[in-house]
């Protein structure tokens, strides 16, 4: 009969009932009726693995009883209680026979991997920079030959703050200043203009939430976002241009999908991320943003940066693409209709006409609040744009001497299809036109068309059935090329082209990869809010701008209406000529007559009304000036520099995670697959050890969700401190590392006992 322990002590796991273990100061103390029996380090697996095959020897508990207790495997406590039996306990205890210790790790290489230990680097780095096996270094460090570097300090010996307590400091300084202000006395100085932007400034922490977002420095910085700052609008006060302009791009990066939306997040623990005490209060950061961004500074920012990003691109610029996009507005403002095609409806809102390259990374943006239809916004302030900034044109001389040769090719959908248009741009510019081809009803044999293989703009090898004619269009008699792709079911696919020089197999591909811009406008209004609205204060605008006379377009609107019912009345009326009721013998002849005659009477009478109404437009004019127009009739501006700012962050933002998401196709991630990593990536948390005794910042992140990730991520990382990227306006060199670690061989505790 088993007899209980009548009393557990506090704190202590029972195994069953008369055994029980505690963990005090790091030593595993085991008791059987609350006597003290052993007692050893909890690093030591030889001596747990002694004590545990004691135990169940000694009949006291059950190899499931420890197996539970630990979460150990019951077969390795197996191996224990057999070795203890035929070996006794001092093997327990005994070196290993056949183990060659020092063969490989001398003395002098045993000090490399001890200090790259302390640096923070991984094992599986340190046997990289060694070129030694993991398992190599693994029994250096079981034998006690290496010392693992300790996670709570950080490489110069200072130790690191935990999330509770920096959570702590920052709600008491919340008390006095602000939450997580703790850098009271800056901030003081930065108040009476003494110092102007405090340098950024590192603190030993761990568990930063949103770590990974230094992930995407280097690709942020080398898309741009530091380059032209003098662009930008100068700020006064405690935080720097550069340290507003991460804060933006890092809110694009991690999903914050607004300005005031950051008043979820901790500020002490974002600022951390940039090396402050915290981010700026929503109100500070935007009047930081409008001081940027107002004036036109944004715009000539994003001028500047759009050049530089063809001038980077310029072997994918062959075509291209241009469309325009809605920002739907619901607010009290009185803004100009507009057709929405994604909704089928009329709505008030703001357009913008995009300009991306062939996998859909946009160059810039063309806002406009008074829509004048992409024709003219092509006509007047895209193509003097791209004659400027894109680069390697040919010359005029070069132009002159091929008639067929174009500078470049623009690529937009059925609402620029103009023959006139095309005209222009070519005979003007010599820039080549592709679209698809309007109102097109005829059909092409099917001999005509020939199956062969082409690239898309990924480099893809895809078959198209294509076939090609030389038409003219307009009553100018524009010469252009037609291409036609038949699909599997018969459909015929008619696409323009005015740029002779090119072939069958580069026009359908180039027309088709238009969707990659409308995969943009897709991808950027869900992950980086491009339609936000971003401020709610209002512009007047010049006065000179055109637009249509409401006058006209009631006249235009009763045109259309009354057009559309006389179609009716003329189809009915010439249906009745089927009907039985037709023939001069029918009963209901008579009858038939009179209707017939108030249907010719109401064709007459809208006619006559529909020659009125044109006489009437005629004598209206369809455009007029904003200033020209009824009080009631007049528009109000959205502010837009705000907008314009961010606009081109999430630009900067869109093309830093493209870039990053090709550098993971070569581990067989999809670029779709890789975008979701990389925002897994961005919101993870890790560990901020700076060293500023070798102008080193060690970024150690978290363990990802499966082992296929980690390997990518790891490869990733590694590129990335290829960059040897330095954090901006400091002196510090970023290294990132990885704490998941394979094969790591490390025994659980109880569940219950903190270690």
């Amino acid at each position: 009969m088993k007899v209980k322990s009548p009393t557990t002590p506090e704190g202590s796991t029972m195994i069953n009932d008369i055994v029980c273990v505690e963990n005090i100061n790091g030593t595993w103390t085991y008791s059987v009726y609350l006597w003290p029996i052993y007692s050893h380090e909890q690093s030591h697996r030889a001596q747990f693995r002694y004590v545990a095959s004691s135990l169940i020897n000694a009949g006291l508990c059950q190899q499931v009883q420890i197996a539970r207790a630990f979460g150990v495997d019951r077969k390795m406590l197996g191996r224990a209680q057999k070795q203890l039996r035929e070996r006794g306990a001092e093997s327990f205890f005994q070196r290993r026979a056949g183990r060659r210790a020092g063969t490989v790790l001398s003395d002098e290489r045993l000090a490399q991997a001890q200090q790259l230990l302390n640096e923070g680097l991984s094992r599986a780095e340190v046997s990289a920079e060694l070129e030694i096996k993991t398992d190599t270094l693994r029994k250096a460090l079981n034998d006690g030959r290496l010392t693992p570097a300790s996670r709570l300090t950080n490489t110069v010996g200072t130790r690191a703050s935990n999330q509770s307590e920096r959570t702590q400091e920052d709600a008491k300084a919340g008390e006095q200043i602000g939450v997580g202000a703790t850098n009271s006395s800056d901030r003081a100085a930065a108040a009476m203009g003494l110092i102007n932007g405090v340098k950024s400034q590192f603190q030993a922490c761990l568990d930063v939430p949103m770590v990974g977002l230094l992930c995407a420095l280097p690709s942020v910085l080398a898309n741009g976002l530091l380059s032209s700052i003098d662009k930008l609008g100068r700020i006064q006060g405690y935080y720097s241009l550069t340290q507003i302009l991460l804060v933006l791009v890092f809110m694009m990066l991690a999903r914050i999908r607004s300005v005031e939306q950051l008043r979820g997040y901790a500020p002490g623990e974002f600022g951390k991320l940039i090396g402050l005490d915290r981010i700026p209060e929503v109100r500070c950061l935007r009047s930081k943003m409008d001081a940027v961004a107002g004036d036109g500074y944004a715009d000539r920012w994003a001028c500047a940066l759009s050049e530089g990003w063809l001038q980077e691109v310029e072997d994918r610029l062959g075509f291209l693409y241009i469309d325009g996009h809605v920002k739907v507005y619901g607010g009290q403002v009185e803004l100009p209709r507009r057709f929405v095609s994604r909704q089928r409806l009329c709505l008030r809102g703001i357009s913008s006409y995009w300009i991306n390259d062939a996998i859909g990374q946009p160059f810039f943006v063309i806002e406009k609040q008074i829509d004048p239809g992409l024709i003219d916004v092509i006509k007047n302030d895209i193509v003097p744009r791209l004659l400027k900034e894109v680069p390697n044109q040919p010359s005029e001389e070069a132009l002159c001497a091929d008639p067929h040769l174009h500078r470049f090719v623009i690529v937009f959908d059925r609402e620029g299809y103009s023959p006139d248009f095309f005209k222009y741009l070519w005979d003007e510019h010599r820039i080549g036109c592709l679209t698809y081809k309007k109102n097109c009803t005829d059909i092409w044999a099917e001999e005509e068309f020939n199956t062969g293989k082409t690239t898309t703009a990924t480099g893809e090898p895809v078959e198209m059935k294509l076939a090609e004619r030389g038409v003219y269009l307009g009553k100018t008699r524009l010469l252009v090329k037609e291409v036609r792709k038949l699909t599997g079911n018969g459909h015929q696919t008619a696409i323009i082209c005015t740029a002779k020089r090119l072939e069958a197999a580069q026009i359908a591909p180039g027309m088709f990869t238009r969707w990659s811009q409308e995969n943009y406008f897709s991808y950027a209004m869900h992950h980086f809010n491009i339609d936000a609205l971003t401020s709610h204060s209002t512009e007047s605008f010049s006065g000179t701008e055109t637009v249509i006379n409401p006058r006209w377009r009631e006249l235009d609107q009763q045109h259309r209406s009354l057009t559309g019912k006389l179609n009716q009345i003329r189809a009915k009326y010439v249906a009745m000529d089927t009907q039985k009721r037709a023939e001069p013998g029918h009963r209901q002849h008579a009858q038939w007559l009179l209707k017939k005659a108030e249907l010719f009477d109401e064709i007459e009478a809208g006619m006559q009304r529909l020659e009125q109404i044109k006489a009437s437009k005629k004598e209206v004019e369809r455009r007029v000036k904003l200033e020209d127009l009824p009080e009631e009739n007049q528009f109000a501006k959205l502010s837009s520099s705000r907008r314009s700012l961010l606009n081109t962050i999430a630009m900067i933002a869109y093309r830093s995670e493209t870039a990053m998401g090709l550098l993971l196709e070569r581990y067989d991630y999809s670029l779709s697959r890789s975008r979701a990593l990389l925002q897994d990536l961005f919101v993870r948390s890790g560990d901020l050890l700076p060293d500023y005794s070798k102008n080193i910042l060690n970024i150690h992140l978290h363990s990802a969700a499966t082992p296929r990730d980690n390997r990518a991520i790891n490869g990733l990382l590694k590129e990335l401190n290829e960059t040897e990227t330095v954090f901006p306006n400091t002196d510090l060199k970023m290294v990132f590392h990885s704490h998941a670690q394979p094969n790591q061989g490390a025994f659980d505790f109880p569940r219950d006992q903190e270690v």
